[in-house]
């Protein structure tokens, strides 16, 4: 097999189980691996420590597909991986509550660059990294035959794929082709996925148990929902029982299966505004008109993907955090996140705290929200979510 050699001291991470090698690690490679082959990682003694997926184009040079050096990397690899992904997630309360779940989520699972959410009998998948692009076809037929879905289309068209030398792909690539609007029940409310052209594979499904949150506070209250996309948190805060809502969204697509999505739950439409507006402008419109809410929820849209826009995304957040504040009657709650890779906890809640500074308003953190639950698999070292 082809081998990865590392430079002295650069194998300590790999010995903590962290599955990627960056190519200041690398001190050379033996043979003419080519993108997504597999070779055999060692250290400067020659010590065999992984087998890994070789990526020539990125600054991440190979992501291990396993730490058992014996073990084979073949289509039966594939093929059991996926069926501890699919068993640990047919556990979980969340499968209970919905039909909508994220199967497989990348080295969480030990399949490096890959993503699977099921809305119902239809998979997204998105293949992002040099090692899963060249098993994608065995992947391909394992989660057809695992899962029994009827459909599975690709969303491969992140940023991500070009700095792995890969090119931008999207479509069906097995079963029904009409299945491009998935209707979906998340506890116990229904919603419609646009999996062609909507967000990331078509719904926030890291989202899942914050708009539970936003359920059970919303009661009584008048919401301001200012980064509607396609409902999940206006709709979750109508059926807990809030009084009014404003629900802005500047995408006229997202907007309209939104409504889609209102119609489709028996509930009082007439409490919710859809207003198709800049989030910023029109926030700074109701703060003119002295509007008043008791809860406002922000989910907006990635503002810095990496550290190097930290500081423009910092700026962003601080203005649409503070006219929430000041949008807020005393006593109010706002429900605020960021899913920017660039922005770390501690740097939201600084900037955060900054804005109720400039708003002149006293702010208290009730709680901290995070991604849909993560469990531990009691025979893994890996994280699952």
């Amino acid at each position: 097999m082809m081998q990865l050699l590392l430079k002295t001291g650069r194998e300590k991470s790999l010995k903590r189980r962290h599955p990627w090698i960056f190519s200041g690690a690398v001190e050379r490679v033996s043979g003419k691996p080519q993108r997504g082959d597999t070779v055999e990682v060692r250290d400067a003694h020659g010590k065999t420590l992984a087998r890994a997926a070789y990526s020539p184009d990125s600054q991440i040079r190979a992501r291990v597909w396993t730490f058992e050096p014996a073990e084979e990397v073949d289509a039966a690899f594939f093929r059991q991986r996926l069926m501890q992904a699919l068993a640990l997630r047919e556990a979980l309360p969340a499968a209970k509550h919905g039909n909508a779940l994220r199967l497989v989520h990348a080295e969480s699972d030990g399949l490096p660059g890959l993503v699977v959410d099921r809305y119902a009998h239809a998979l997204v998948v998105q293949f992002l990294a040099a090692g899963v692009e060249r098993w994608r076809e065995p992947i391909l037929d394992a989660l057809v035959e695992l899962t029994g879905c009827s459909a599975i289309y690709e969303r491969s068209d992140s940023e991500t794929r070009k700095l792995e030398g890969l090119e931008a792909r999207a479509g069906f690539v097995r079963g029904n082709r009409a299945a491009s609007r998935c209707p979906i029940i998340e506890y116990g409310l229904n919603f419609k996925v646009d999996v062609e052209q909507g967000q990331k594979t078509g719904f926030f499904l890291d989202q899942r148990e914050n708009r539970q949150q936003v359920r059970a506070l919303a009661g009584g209250r008048e919401v301001l929902d200012g980064f509607c996309y396609t409902g999940g948190f206006a709709i979750n805060a109508l059926a807990g029982g809030a009084t009014r809502i404003v629900a802005v969204e500047s995408s006229a697509p997202s907007l309209e299966v939104a409504r889609e999505n209102l119609a489709a739950n028996a509930l009082d439409a007439s409490r919710v505004e859809f207003v198709h507006a800049d989030a910023f402008t029109h926030l700074r419109a109701l703060r003119d008109r002295a509007a008043q809410f008791d809860l406002v929820v922000l989910d907006p849209p990635k503002f810095a993907p990496t550290a190097a826009q930290a500081k423009n995304a910092a700026r962003a957040y601080k203005d649409i955090n503070l006219l929430a504040l000041k949008l807020l009657r005393p006593g109010g709650l706002l429900a605020t996140f960021s899913c920017s890779g660039g922005v770390d906890a501690a740097l939201f809640q600084s900037i955060v705290a900054g804005a109720a500074l400039d708003a002149g308003v006293r702010a208290k953190i009730v709680e901290r929200y995070s991604a849909a639950t993560i469990r531990w698999r009691s025979n893994s070292r890996r994280p699952t979510i």
